[in-house]
């Protein structure tokens, strides 16, 4: 069921230059073994190519909208200037646009804007499929997530953003993140 507006990914590039400016997202959810419920909800900011991996109990609308209401409860106040906006693919777990865009922290106000891309274009999304790269070199295909432990995921989030990236100048995500919207490292 579709909530709210759908916004394309051509709106989004009208509205703003594209990696030049911190806090546009993109998301994505990494599925492991048939038969598991468990999925990974991977968020890669476009700019720092900081990420966040949150362990999520199935693949349902729902507990999509109630991961980014956690991260949103992590970063508290910074949360609208820190995640301006969130692309995802058309994935049926990304259906509740109102959801993934209404605060819980500021009743009646948008926490973020939701952009959707084209149908099968992951292109329109490439910063978040090379972080699923990286994910699967920790979790391969095949991974049952059930199984996985949440300090496993920390560990793969913080090896990510530890790792010195080429197109940073061969600086970690995680330093060109935090110096971008002044949180400390």
């Amino acid at each position: 069921m579709l909530l709210g507006a759908v916004v394309s990914r051509s709106a989004r590039r009208k509205s703003r230059p594209a990696r030049r400016s911190g806090g546009h997202w993109e998301g994505d959810t990494v599925v492991g073994k048939k038969g598991s419920k468990a999925r990974l909800r991977a968020f890669s900011e476009r700019a720092t190519r900081n990420g966040i991996i949150i362990k999520i109990p199935d693949g349902t609308t729902k507990s999509v909208v109630r991961a980014l209401d956690k991260l949103e409860r992590r970063f508290g106040a910074d949360f609208p200037r820190i995640f301006k906006s969130i692309t995802f693919d058309n994935g049926s777990e990304f259906a509740d646009c109102e959801g993934l865009e209404r605060s819980r922290r500021r009743k009646g106000k948008k926490r973020t804007v939701v952009y959707y891309c084209h149908p099968y274009t992951d292109c329109e999304r490439e910063t978040n499929e090379n972080i699923n790269r990286m994910i699967r070199r920790k979790f391969p295909k095949g991974t049952d997530f059930d199984k996985v432990r949440a300090s496993k995921v920390k560990a793969a989030e913080t090896w990510l953003n530890n790792c010195p990236r080429g197109i940073l100048g061969f600086r970690s995500a995680v330093c060109v993140f935090s110096e971008a919207v002044g949180l400390a490292a």
